[in-house]
């Protein structure tokens, strides 16, 4: 028994690089389906990562099902991508690359359509998106945009914008003045 969980069935070099291809060509898929993919996943993104998990699980592991085999498969994924989040941290160019750029999905009150298509997202999740962030709607929305990392980043219109604590600091400054002052009229 202990043999068979610690006898790799095919050689460490190639458990390793069969875990760094498999590891790009599922940045390239995620890549290639756009960041709607991870703004928002919904049953079937589950279902697909999930399934996904199981494809390509072969694909890593080779014809070996050793304990120490998937341990050298496991170290090699954290491995290769604590690597790849050092270099984009690093490296802006690379970054853009793999990770892409924002795309505007609301400009002035009105939903980007265009963009929304490309990105395969529906007007509903912008809506509770825009909702949830501003308690307002899609018209009180200067700017929005879908960023790379998969959120979505909404900037409210001037008319729209809440208070901030600065501004209520500043009013509850004017109000003690205010107070102050009826104060001193009425001790004349």
């Amino acid at each position: 028994m202990w043999h068979d969980m610690v006898t790799i069935e095919i050689p460490v070099v190639e458990k390793i690089v069969r875990t760094i291809l498999v590891y790009v060509v599922i940045i390239v898929l995620f890549r290639l389906a756009g960041k709607r993919g991870l703004a928002s996943m919904n049953t079937f993104d589950f279902v697909v990562v999930f399934l996904l998990s199981n494809v390509v699980q072969n694909a890593v592991i080779g014809n070996d099902f050793s304990l120490l085999g998937g341990l050298v498969g496991a170290a090699t994924l954290v491995g290769v991508n604590a690597f790849v989040n050092r270099l984009l941290a690093v490296e802006g160019n690379m970054a853009r690359l793999l990770e892409g750029k924002p795309t505007t999905v609301i400009e002035d009150g009105h939903i980007v359509r265009r963009a929304m298509r490309r990105l395969g997202l529906r007007t509903g999740e912008v809506e509770e998106v825009v909702r949830l962030q501003t308690g307002g709607t899609v018209k009180t929305v200067e700017h929005g945009s879908l960023e790379p990392d998969g959120r979505l980043l909404v900037v409210p219109s001037p008319e729209a914008q809440q208070a901030t604590r600065a501004d209520i600091d500043r009013l509850a400054e004017r109000l003690a003045a205010i107070e102050e002052m009826l104060r001193a009229g009425r001790g004349k």
